[in-house]
């Protein structure tokens, strides 16, 4: 259960980064061989994954423009198998526009990790976002 515990403070720790400034950089979630899929674009590797993040930071999205930006991560489902484990679960992009506007729900999605224990520390090895539609990935084994 403590592995368990860890990754899902791990996984809470990185939607936490999003939105806030002066966070830890994505990368350190990270694998240094890890590879990112988002949608049909992969990135492999910490500098690759990194490079994407930063991308975004600069982007000219919805989420930059608002008063409040948070993503809520539900429904994980973690499996441990020694020093590797599993984690799917469902997250929810929500938006306040303007300070005193109702919250809004900008997007919402299925993410399917798979994680390695690296030097005591839980690291996604692999990280594949999909829409909310979609099936999980056909090479998927929790």
């Amino acid at each position: 259960m403590v592995d368990r515990a860890q990754i899902e403070d791990l996984l809470t720790r990185y939607y936490y980064n999003f939105g806030k400034a002066g966070d830890r950089n994505f990368g350190a979630f990270y694998a240094d061989d890890a590879e990112m899929i988002l949608g049909t674009t992969s990135y492999k590797g910490r500098a690759a994954i990194e490079g994407a993040y930063k991308a975004l930071s600069t982007a000219d999205i919805p989420q930059r423009k608002s008063f409040s930006f948070n993503i809520l991560m539900t429904n994980p489902l973690i499996v441990v198998h020694g020093s590797t484990a599993t984690a799917r679960l469902i997250f929810t992009e929500i938006v306040i526009d303007k300070q005193g506007d109702a919250p809004r729900i900008l997007t919402q999605g299925k993410e399917f990790d798979n994680l390695v224990k690296v030097n005591g520390e839980w690291r996604i090895a692999k990280r594949q976002i999909l829409g909310a539609e979609q099936a999980a990935p056909s090479d998927w084994k929790e």
